[in-house]
């Protein structure tokens, strides 16, 4: 019997050639697509698929809160992490969610082959760049953790927040989202700033980029030029929001 896959990447090419080598295989059959993370959840509840191949960097729910979510509905998913990244942080966030796997998109053909085969048959796998760079980690545990201390203290909630606002979302559209108020939103995001002790959106935005929350863009003029748009956006957002009587708050 065939193991059921769905196969969850917001790149059109890319989640078409992931399907056509997955299909490929006489042991695994492609039930379902998902574009982000949301709608990967809904796919994963209505299809019950055997596994996931989860892409890590989606827009608005990324892949680490969408493992997360699955793993808590539907336990014996088996969910093989897809990403460009292998920082600790990135690496430890998706394994705490749940992740069963871990590989790179550098990866040849036939390691992603063997990581879903090792998956489904219940076994770990993690790319040999990722596990040799954890293997360091945790030999040196105690530097590591104080390296990364400040990104673990931050909430889910700060994640995800900071995560929307670096893709370009406005406070208003992130509380949209999220189904949540703009001063929520506005208080996550001053809490996660003080936290990473950022001081702009542009700051924001390449811890970012670092940790593997997005992916890069383009030129590094279409990063700033976002940047000053979105400023402005919140700035005009504070100043409708400002009631006779009190000082309007500038955006952070």
């Amino acid at each position: 019997m065939k193991s059921r896959i769905l196969i969850a990447e917001d790149h059109n090419l890319l989640r078409q050639g992931l399907r056509s080598l997955v299909s490929s295989l006489p042991d695994f059959e492609v039930v379902g697509e998902g574009r982000d993370g949301k709608e990967t959840v809904r796919q994963a509840i209505s299809l019950t698929p055997d596994l996931i191949l989860m892409d890590l960097s989606m827009p608005g729910m990324n892949g680490i809160e969408a493992t997360a979510q699955i793993k808590r509905r539907m336990p014996g998913v088996k969910i093989v992490a897809l990403t460009a990244y292998k920082t600790d942080e990135y690496v430890r966030e998706a394994l705490r969610a749940g992740a069963d796997g871990y590989i790179l998109k550098d990866a040849s053909y036939d390691e992603l082959v063997m990581a879903l085969r090792s998956v489904i048959g219940g076994k770990k796998f993690l790319s040999p760049d990722v596990s040799g760079h954890l293997v360091d980690t945790y030999l040196h545990g105690e530097r590591a953790e104080a390296k990364a201390a400040p990104w673990d203290k931050l909430t889910a909630r700060e994640r995800s927040i900071l995560k929307l606002i670096a893709e370009g979302r406005t406070n208003r559209a992130a509380a949209e989202f999220l189904n949540v108020s703009p001063k929520t939103v506005e208080k996550h995001r001053a809490n996660l700033m003080r936290k990473l002790g950022l001081r702009n959106v542009a700051e924001l935005t390449l811890v970012a980029l670092e940790s593997g929350l997005i992916e890069r863009p383009g030129s590094v003029s279409r990063l700033f030029n976002g940047t000053a748009s979105r400023v402005a956006e919140d700035e005009k957002e504070a100043l409708a929001d400002w009631q006779p009587g009190t000082a309007p708050q500038p955006a952070v």
